[in-house]
């Protein structure tokens, strides 16, 4: 195997309808790459009582319909084989989408630019310059529909939740909470330091595919003019804004 790196995967029962298979307890890209590739595996195999599959950090959860499935150790020896054969043969070339996230920085949309600046002893710019020029790896969905649970926020502009919550955070605001940094992707409460906001949405009922983000994906942040956020939503309403999106080959982690 490349690198020499070998999991042993642990397979347990989540209620009577699911089972979790867990890569190992250290979060890192190598280990999500193997949970994402894993998740691609099972579903092209097409089992008839999988229901929803659900990547973690480390984890892949799978459900399934009872109805379908002999039993639970049946379910166990199929997922097994298809695992097994993945760690006996090197993993495939995988393409990953990069899709770039406009941002409004700063004003009425990032009222708490300043708090970061101020606890990270640096200008709002920097800030702003900082942010943006990571490159951050969506590990996995949830909290609310379409959002992205993201790694490789800068640590410098690491700042703590606000102490008091908003009772009303408004769909596209970009926000940092310790360590990370996320997009709301619906009007909800919320504690995060919002700096930004985005006139792309992340989850749209009305569309075919609603969630634009998936995990595995690698988004960036680009920060833009109030003349061309508003043009972007103007492109938004109409139905005709193309996102900003690259493909790029990598060998992910090896079983």
């Amino acid at each position: 195997m490349r690198g020499g790196f070998r999991l042993e995967p642990i397979y347990s029962p989540l209620g009577d309808r699911a089972v979790r298979i867990t890569f190992g307890n250290k979060l890192s890209e190598e280990t999500n790459d193997i949970v994402t590739q894993m998740y691609d595996k099972i579903e092209s195999a097409k089992l008839p009582y999988i229901s929803e599959m659900v990547p973690g950090y480390v984890t892949l959860t799978i459900y399934y319909a009872q109805e379908k499935a002999r039993d639970y150790h049946s379910v166990i020896q199929q997922l097994e084989s298809i695992v097994n054969d993945s760690r006996t043969t090197e993993m495939e070339r995988s393409k990953t989408r990069k899709l770039t996230i406009p941002v409004l920085y700063g004003g009425e949309k990032g009222p708490d630019l300043g708090v970061v600046a101020q606890h990270s002893d640096m200008s709002e710019e920097e800030v702003i310059q900082r942010h943006e020029s990571s490159i951050y790896r969506v590990y996995m969905m949830g909290f609310a529909p379409g959002f992205p649970y993201l790694g490789g926020l800068d640590e410098s502009i690491a700042t703590p939740r606000r102490q008091t919550p908003r009772n009303f955070v408004a769909a596209g605001s970009v926000g940092i909470a310790g360590p990370q940094t996320g997009v709301y992707s619906i009007d909800s409460p919320g504690g995060w330091q919002i700096i930004g906001h985005t006139p792309v949405k992340l989850f749209n009922p009305l569309q075919k595919k609603p969630i634009l983000l998936r995990a595995g994906d690698e988004i960036s942040f680009q920060s833009v003019s109030e003349q061309e956020y508003k043009k972007i939503i103007k492109e938004c309403e109409k139905g005709n804004y193309t996102h900003d999106i690259e493909w790029k080959e990598h060998r992910g982690g090896s079983l």
